[in-house]
């Protein structure tokens, strides 16, 4: 909770962990496979535009380590940092369900045997979920804390077609539906803003959508430029210009005002680790500039998760109210 303020005016993963764990938990970002459906060409599919050879890897050198290396690392530096306790591994670069079945329980089992690990959470997309890795999900859910990012991306096929994802928007909700009537498990959405010609009107249809589904959290995105990718190509031809920050921070606005809150909220930005990679725009690489940009604006301008939506029930009034008590100053 930043100084003078009751708090952040959207309901944070970390009060979404805090719920479930008792206490903050920390996520250590490990790599174990190395590629997806696009990268391989897969029914005609391409690379996604954005998406650089190191597909959201969050370490460079997590490919030259073992699955132990990199927990035991990773640990050791966040928990020296943060003073932590409790983690959770998070299989985060490329599509972590695109590999044998055998490979995965074995690097679940490696995670979990750690006593520090208290769950994973696991990155993929939409159409690699059959039902061998479902049903071994709801496996590990019974012994474990287990969540499910799915980058979905955007729920409007022209942005999806533009990012070259390889799946539609009717393929994500689907998606979302076979995940929720088989497993238990805790299920989150990625989502991009900055695409061209992207309306303010779609960025509220994309909250109220994410209203009506059965996910517990969503991590928001800005649009990008790295090196090595068709976006870079297409911004150096003069094709494509990325978002601004401001425009951007607006619609985070528009959408957290949308956004019930009951749905956790990870990040509401990216940020370009790698900055040497980087191409545009320059706010991307910093971080808490961006952070604190966003949250003035919010304060700025009274709003607060869910604050455009009616109220229906009591816990809706409890949910709103706690909300909105987070623009306050103490």
């Amino acid at each position: 909770m930043e100084k003078g303020w009751r708090g952040l005016p959207y309901h944070t993963i970390a009060d979404h962990y805090k719920r479930i764990f008792g206490e903050k938990v920390y996520k250590i970002p490990v790599t174990v496979v190395d590629d997806c459906p696009n990268r391989m060409g897969l029914k005609g599919m391409k690379t996604c535009s954005f998406c650089d050879v190191w597909g959201s890897a969050a370490r460079e050198e997590s490919f030259q380590m073992t699955l132990k290396e990199q927990i035991e690392k990773y640990q050791t530096q966040i928990g020296k940092e943060y003073n932590s306790k409790k983690f959770l591994i998070y299989f985060q670069a490329y599509t972590n369900t695109f590999t044998k079945i055998s490979a995965l329980k074995e690097n679940f089992d490696t995670a979990l045997s750690y006593p520090f690990v208290n769950g994973f959470v696991l990155g993929t997309r939409p159409d690699c979920l059959s039902p061998a890795v479902l049903n071994l999900w709801q496996e590990y859910y019974q012994k474990s804390f287990v969540a499910v990012e799915l980058g979905v991306q955007s729920f409007f096929n022209h942005h999806l077609e533009f990012m070259q994802r390889g799946h539609t928007a009717d393929d994500s909700l689907k998606a979302i539906q076979k995940i929720s009537q088989s497993t238990a498990v805790d299920l989150g959405l990625h989502l991009i803003f900055g695409s061209p010609n992207e309306t303010l009107d779609e960025i509220k249809q994309t909250a109220l959508i994410c209203n009506d589904l059965p996910i517990t959290n969503v991590k928001l995105h800005n649009m990008h430029v790295l090196k090595n990718t068709e976006l870079e190509k297409w911004y150096l031809d003069g094709k494509y210009q990325p978002i601004e920050r401001q425009d951007y921070t607006e619609k985070v606005q528009l959408f957290l005002s949308y956004l019930h809150p009951r749905i956790a909220v990870h990040r509401l930005a990216a940020f370009a680790s790698r900055w040497e990679e980087l191409i545009a725009p320059q706010w991307t690489s910093d971080k808490m500039g961006t952070h604190q940009f966003i949250i003035d604006h919010l304060r700025r301008t009274q709003t607060y998760q869910g604050c455009l939506l009616p109220i229906q029930s009591p816990e809706d009034a409890i949910l709103f109210n706690t909300m909105k008590l987070r623009i306050e100053r103490i």
